[in-house]
């Protein structure tokens, strides 16, 4: 075992649970951990996901346990390990180099991704192998004896260390939002902000995120029901590479094999054979229908709605959110609002809702008054500012006012519906999970502030397990070591709204200090709210849309305000998302709280920084690619475009478009809806609470009705049917199956999908600057004979 000579940050806090830590999960009985019984988070529980009764299942010895799957409890003792071993060293050179590394690596390739045609994401499954080689090999080549093996090599590559390492290059791995803030201020507005400014200011908009989050932690991180079951499959991964290979050698195979399996055949779909993105038999039986490419058709983007095409695509059927670990709950509501999504684009596009005919069926773009039904005319937003980069309204009488595409205004409307139904059910349905995030405010700890004892804030918070009315138990577990306590998010807050406040200021950005203020303020109620979605169903919201429709109410005309009020209002409710899906794979990988909360900040802040470097370099050495519409095969600024058309659009013309009496008012009203929307179901449940009612998550069917606006839609029927034959068939039929497996089986598919995309895409699709096209045959019919487009999946090409 290891030691840690850095024990006083990782000291073990309660002697009586660091002795039972190392012990097989059967020394933790649920009866000894919680004073709930399972029937508290079973299916007859309407506030929380349930599992459906399945046998509970000793993951490698084979032994049957009575107790059946039955709650969120159940499930996380079962797929992973509810044991720990303390001695376990996180802080080593091995972590902080392959850490720092790996954090330098991803937030380089998510910027200089943000500016190509092809979009590349650096997903934490893929860290997570590339990692775990790194670790192995360093722990191979670096001598083990002397003074060399004692700093640089101590012990064998543990999980702690690798789930730090993880930890750190995730917080790093995606293009922060300030970065296409300034891009765009640079190549559209031709004003550069100070250096400095814009560094700290890179740092506030990611860290505010985490300090709000961060004080919320025990109502969003800390309970069993709080299950992210996105980290399921990356937990399982992480603890069968570092447990004993007896114990997992079963899994590891799984593993390895459907790892290579992806890996080999996921060629075909991507490059060789793209008709296996989406088949048809609709399309092949009839080529020359504009209806039957808009119902059926959808191997390529934007071209349909894809029902009942078959996908043999993983990245496609997987995407963000795996079939394999989606929760069967959320699952079912998500097939009622794709149901509801066929019917509803369908039925508004062939009635001609806001002249739907006129424009494409599916579209992100903003559309003139003048296209038609062969010729769709985009809006030229440029032509709407005036010197002062705010919207000049004596244009609008020239341009008129723009138009989206039909079924794009039903997203927004069903989104805006979710929004406010989410915020609806929250509180009818979990009113009990929540409560604790604003319990600060009550009168006995508004009185306690009067006390002087209670202003030294800096003095950690102990953590007494007697105290915990329903303790999850990997979080039991947890309590050995010391927190990372409240003052330490509070100041990261403070401190990022401070220096927000001053640098907004300093980089013209237009946003006046309250617009600031209230751009905080809302991402706090939506990090509760939607965090708590997000933890419980696995379900993520994008509000990004209502943020900047809010932001064009208060700023009208302003642009660039409302780019900065998005950035505060929207990224810190996503980087939020983000921390408190971390310290949920530390809770279950017992990564000391402490090491988690530095490797966060340190990877969020190395990635902020190179994100700003590559930018800049990027931006000055190819702006003119950049303003193209073309672009290149290299460089492209179609994602800096979109920002700024989308900022325009929603920050200048907010209430032209949207107010009462407007063409798009139902896009406004549909937040009044939306409050009303969870009642009936919530109504029923109370006069019939054995009908079942409780099942259906009306905010999430709502999401879900603008589901298909955009991409590629093959894969919808694939989805459904591998998610409800993993978590319903094989989880009640196959039990045993399920625990051992599925997890390990997801990670696997994932990785394998996720490093030859990432291999084809520089090899082949143009990454490296040079695209290689695979030769035209049936398999890849994407132009004809006189070079004109098709689509893969033969169905009439309409765009």
């Amino acid at each position: 075992m290891a030691t840690n000579r850095f024990g006083d940050d990782e000291k073990i806090s309660h002697p009586d649970l660091a002795a039972t830590s190392s012990t097989d999960e059967k020394a933790l009985p649920t009866s000894s951990i919680s004073k709930s019984s399972s029937g508290e988070f079973n299916e007859k529980d309407p506030a929380v996901f349930s599992e459906d009764v399945a046998p509970a299942y000793d993951v490698e010895r084979g032994e049957h346990d009575p107790a059946p799957i039955t709650s969120a409890k159940d499930l996380v003792t079962n797929i992973l390990h509810v044991d720990d071993d303390p001695t376990l060293n996180p802080w080593t050179f091995r972590m902080w180099f392959l850490g720092l590394g790996l954090s330098l690596f991803g937030s380089t390739l998510s910027t200089i991704y943000y500016f190509k045609p092809q979009t590349v994401y650096v997903s934490v499954i893929f860290l997570t192998i590339i990692g775990y080689i790194l670790g192995e090999a360093l722990e191979k080549i670096i001598p083990k004896g002397g003074f060399i093996g004692r700093w640089f090599n101590p012990h064998k590559f543990n999980q702690k260390e690798h789930t730090a390492i993880v930890i750190m290059a995730s917080s790093a791995a995606t293009c922060a939002l300030g970065v296409e803030v300034f891009a765009v201020q640079k190549l559209y507005y031709s004003t550069s902000p100070n250096a400095g400014a814009s560094i700290f200011l890179l740092f506030s908009s990611q860290l505010l995120g985490y300090g709000i989050a961060g004080l919320m932690r025990s109502t969003l991180v800390y309970p069993t029901k709080m299950l992210y079951p996105i980290n399921l499959p990356l937990n399982t991964l992480l603890e069968t590479l570092h447990r004993d290979k007896k114990e997992t050698a079963q899994r590891l195979k799984l593993f390895y094999i459907m790892f290579c399996a992806l890996f080999v055949w996921e060629v075909f779909p991507e490059f060789i054979m793209p008709l296996l993105t989406g088949i048809s038999v609709f399309c092949l039986a009839n080529r020359n229908s504009s209806v039957f490419t808009n119902l059926f058709g959808g191997a390529n983007g934007n071209e349909g709605l894809g029902f009942l095409s078959i996908c043999l695509d993983w990245q496609y059927i997987a995407g963000t959110t795996s079939p394999l670990w989606y929760p069967l709950q959320t699952l079912a509501n998500n097939l009622v609002g794709y149901m509801l999504c066929i019917f509803v684009f369908m039925g508004v596009y062939y009635m001609n809702v806001w002249r739907a005919q006129d424009f494409p069926f599916l579209s992100q773009l903003l559309f003139s008054g003048d296209s038609n039904g062969t010729n769709y005319v985009e809006y030229n937003q440029s032509l709407l500012l005036n010197d002062n980069n705010e919207v000049d309204y004596s244009q609008i009488d020239v341009l008129g006012l723009p138009y989206f595409a039909t079924t794009y205004g039903v997203y927004i409307l069903s989104t805006n519906v979710a929004i406010t139904a989410t915020f609806c059910h929250m509180l009818l349905w979990n009113h009990a999970d929540l409560k604790t995030a604003w319990s600060f405010a009550s009168m006995k700890n508004v009185r306690s502030l009067a006390k002087p004892a209670t202003w030294k804030f800096w003095q950690a918070e102990e953590r007494n397990p007697e105290t915990e009315t329903e303790l999850d138990p990997h979080y039991r577990l947890m309590l050995a070591y010391k927190d990372a306590p409240n003052w330490w998010y509070g100041c990261v807050l403070a401190s990022s709204i401070i220096v927000g406040l001053v640098c907004l200021y300093q980089v013209n950005s237009t946003l006046p200090w309250w617009g600031f203020l209230i751009a905080i303020l809302l991402s706090a109620i939506c990090i509760l709210f939607f965090g708590a979605q997000y933890a419980i169903t696995g379900f993520q919201f994008i509000i990004q849309y209502i943020i900047q429709m809010l932001g064009g109410y208060l700023h009208p005309g302003r642009p660039v305000a409302n780019m900065y009020f998005t950035l505060f209002g929207y990224n810190s409710v996503a980087q939020g998302q983000l921390l408190l899906r971390d310290l949920k794979i530390a809770q279950y990988a017992k990564l000391p709280p402490r090491c988690t909360f530095t490797v966060q900040m340190t990877g969020t802040i190395v990635g902020a920084l190179f994100n700003y470097i590559m930018m800049l370099s990027i931006v000055d050495n190819q702006r003119d690619i950049l303003l193209s519409i073309e672009g290149t095969n290299i460089w492209s600024g179609q994602n800096v475009q979109q920002y700024n058309s989308q900022a325009i659009a929603w920050g200048g013309l907010a209430r032209e478009l949207f107010n009462v009496g407007r063409r798009y008012e139902w896009f406004t009203l549909a937040f009044l809806i939306g409050f009303l929307v969870p009642f009936p179901t919530y109504i029923l449940h109370r006069l019939f609470p054995k009908a079942g009612f409780w099942y259906w998550n009306t905010a999430i069917m709502c999401y879900y009705i603008g589901w298909l606006c955009v991409g590629i839609n093959s894969s919808i029927l694939v989805y459904f049917a591998v998610g409800f034959w993993s978590q319903w068939y094989m989880r009640t039929r196959y039990p045993e199956w399920f625990v051992k497996y599925n997890y390990i089986l997801s990670a696997g598919m994932d990785g394998g999908t996720q490093v030859i995309v990432f291999i084809l895409t520089f090899a082949v699709f143009g990454g490296a600057g040079t695209s290689v096209a695979f030769p035209t045959y049936f398999g890849n019919h994407n132009q004809d004979a006189d070079g004109n487009s098709l689509n893969f999946d033969y169905c009439l090409y309409t765009s």
